[in-house]
């Protein structure tokens, strides 16, 4: 199923976000936790790009995995370090698969490679997957903090407006802490005539490395409730995990209560934090999109 249709049929679209194993790992390292996942009954799961900037291609079999799995995957594709004819190749093999929804990045860039001589932006690999007739679903991705490579969050806007415009059919965005955050942005998004349903990204801060690394690489605010819970609970690991777990609740909550169009976890491949948060929300998920409860 196309991820556009989802919106069309539910108030709220509820999905995760896993990534594939290194390029030297055996692709069933992450088959345990794609099954794990897919029990949870997300509505769809989006597989990012290989780790370590090594580009897309174990993305395809892993988004096969997770449609193996009874899930629509949403496969990650990125283009700044790609010309057209990896972009084509790469496009061709996820259609053989059945792959039927894609979110268009610009991606980082890898140390070391050139640039890509025919992409520059996001809004650029849209229009050329459209150009070509593929009848994808194509997602985009926000930043409600704006983006870091741009000067200002106006601008991030008026990039956004090209990149919807160019066909994409909605967005997820980047992680962020301050639900207020997003909700300005919403707003903003409003009065610049972005109208695409848009998915707020929620990343539990349940380890050590997602405050060392993830935090700092995304640029994302910290607001002094997580301050406060990181500096308390920073050496030990079981009550930063369950704190983490209690604030992504406390957030996801707060964004579906103020009629937020999905919320999208980014769980680390970690089925159990996922199935400790969706067991929180799932009873206002069903609410919201009016399934019947069970006796």
């Amino acid at each position: 199923m196309k991820i556009s249709r989802l919106f069309q049929q539910k108030k709220a679209v509820y999905s995760f976000e896993i990534f594939p194993p290194k390029p030297t790992a055996d692709l069933n390292a992450v088959r345990g936790a794609i099954e794990a996942l897919s029990a949870l009954a997300p509505d769809y799961i989006s597989v990012t790009c290989s780790a370590g900037g090594s580009g897309n291609s174990r993305t395809p079999e892993i988004a096969q995995m997770v449609k193996a799995c009874g899930v629509e995957p949403l496969a990650h594709l990125t283009c700044i370090n790609s010309d057209r004819a990896a972009i084509l190749d790469a496009l061709e093999k996820l259609r053989r698969l059945g792959i039927r929804n894609v979110l268009a990045l610009r991606g980082d860039r890898i140390p070391g490679a050139p640039d890509s001589p025919d992409f520059s932006y996001a809004a650029d690999l849209v229009r050329f997957i459209r150009g070509n007739g593929y009848d994808f679903d194509l997602a985009g991705a926000c930043y409600p903090e704006g983006h870091p490579d741009c000067p200002d969050l106006d601008t991030d806007i008026e990039h956004l407006k090209q990149k919807v415009d160019a066909g994409v059919t909605h967005l997820n965005s980047q992680l962020f802490f301050d639900n207020e955050d997003f909700f300005r942005f919403r707003d903003r998004l409003a009065k610049a005539g972005i109208d695409v349903p848009v998915q707020a990204g929620i990343m539990p801060l349940v380890k050590k490395s997602h405050v060392d690394r993830i935090v700092g690489l995304s640029g994302a605010k910290i607001p002094a409730k997580i301050s406060r819970m990181v500096a308390r609970f920073y050496d030990t690991p079981d009550a930063l995990q369950e704190a983490g777990i209690a604030y992504a609740v406390d957030q996801a909550i707060d964004l579906l209560s103020a009629g937020v169009q999905g919320v999208h976890l980014y769980v680390m491949n970690n089925p159990y934090v996922a199935r400790r948060i969706t067991e929180s929300v799932s009873p206002i998920l069903r609410e919201l999109n009016g399934v019947p409860h069970a006796d």
